[in-house]
């Protein structure tokens, strides 16, 4: 049925499929959304058009924060040029919500009987992925270099921790993208999964992360900082690796620092002494690789605006370092590619106000109009990085992609 759905929606200009892949992570969230068409939208403009557009529409409203927002809200100014082009925000409320729970499927919109029977006779087609010739932007050395580069940083006390990404990329790369999407999650099935279009531009994202999740009134952010790889063939080899990472002091030490800078960014819109963190150093199975997840949550004083919480916590900071602001303009110096979408945020805000946004991670970005394709792997920097081993892991978190465009 989730095929069916993604065949139907396809021929919208705007759609936004969010699928948890039957993983429960509380706080629980919807298990599969789809939201189609755009009955009403925010385009790119300030943040306080943001905030106004949902304060008018307490409704269904899905959409994205490019991490490119961050020039606003800190006060940044990026010049490197973004081949995909998502624009820094965009929220819309859908003309037609699909959502599935337990085995029912829900439909709102109009002709509601009308899209079911359109959803039932869709025919699924499982096309090839043709040839597509991947580009890195970093050599293995730039990259391997960069990395004592930024360790120099830490040396001197710039910073204590930075994150630090590449580019792979594809030009002249023609693709169906709701294919993509089911192989991707085949391969690497995960529980914020999602595909996103925004006209000429796709996100075909395999996210294990969330950014942050409000219910009720309490906020929730779950970080994700630690990787090992897994050893599917091997079950007592397997759960050695996922104990050494438990163990690890290194990926330990930069899963605390990124706790510490979650509970600070709460603090600021959370009720004085509620920010606690639920669980430190939870370690998590995934199809391809283990991860050291913590949990920070806390009560959300009265009154608090989403735009206020975005202000708050954006960009998440496993996808920055420690501290945030000078690591975001390490990033700007040191990185070669515009991230745009990547390590930004999609997801949802309910009628309820409640709402639910991912990490982009993992993640396949394309622009069907300049037939540009791109994907980014990054991980923590410390003092104590190996870069030799920086650099095989950014591979291992990408090797799911891989698989998918050059099977």
């Amino acid at each position: 049925m989730k095929k069916k759905m993604l065949s139907w929606a396809n021929r919208f200009n705007i759609f936004c499929f969010l699928d948890n892949q039957d993983y429960s992570i509380q706080p629980q969230r919807y298990e599969c959304l789809l939201a189609a068409g755009a009955a009403r939208y925010i385009s790119p403009g300030s943040l306080k058009d943001l905030d106004d557009f949902l304060e008018k529409n307490k409704n269904w409203v899905f959409g994205h924060l490019s991490y490119e927002l961050k020039n606003s809200i800190h006060h940044f100014q990026s010049s490197k040029e973004d081949k995909i082009d998502f624009p820094h925000f965009f929220f819309f409320v859908p003309e037609f919500l699909v959502q599935i729970t337990q085995n029912e499927l829900k439909i709102e919109g109009r002709d509601c009987e009308k899209v079911y029977e359109e959803i039932l006779q869709q025919e699924v087609e499982t096309t090839s992925t043709p040839h597509i010739t991947i580009q890195q932007k970093l050599s293995k050395e730039e990259y391997i270099q960069t990395i004592r580069q930024l360790q120099q940083h830490i040396v001197r006390g710039d910073c204590y921790e930075i994150n630090f990404c590449q580019e792979f990329f594809a030009e002249e790369a023609v693709i169906d993208p709701v294919s993509i999407f089911q192989k991707l999650t085949t391969v690497s099935p995960n529980p914020f999964s999602a595909l996103y279009k925004l006209n000429d531009c796709f996100l075909i994202c395999a996210s294990p992360e969330r950014f942050i999740a409000k219910k009720g009134n309490k906020i929730f952010s779950q970080p994700m900082k630690g990787t090992a790889k897994r050893n599917l063939n091997d079950q007592r080899e397997d759960e050695r690796l996922k104990e050494a990472l438990q163990k690890s002091a290194k990926e330990r030490s930069e899963n605390v620092m990124v706790v510490d800078m979650v509970r600070n960014d709460l603090s600021k819109i959370c009720v004085e002494t509620s920010v606690k963190v639920d669980e430190l150093f939870g370690v998590y199975s995934y199809p391809q690789v283990h991860q050291m997840i913590s949990t920070i949550s806390g009560e959300l004083k009265p009154g608090v605006r989403f735009l206020e919480i975005i202000e708050a916590s954006f960009p998440m900071g496993s996808m920055t370092g420690a501290p945030k602001h000078r690591v975001m303009e390490l990033i700007d110096e040191y990185e070669t590619s515009a991230r745009g979408i990547f390590s930004g945020s999609v997801g949802y805000i309910s009628p309820e106000n409640d709402f639910d946004f991912n990490v982009v991670i993992r993640s396949i970005m394309y622009n069907a109009a300049n037939k540009y394709l791109s994907y980014q792997l990054g991980s923590g920097i410390t003092f104590y990085s190996d870069p030799e081993k920086e650099w095989e892991e950014c591979l291992l978190k990408g090797e799911a992609i891989k698989k998918v465009l050059t099977p």
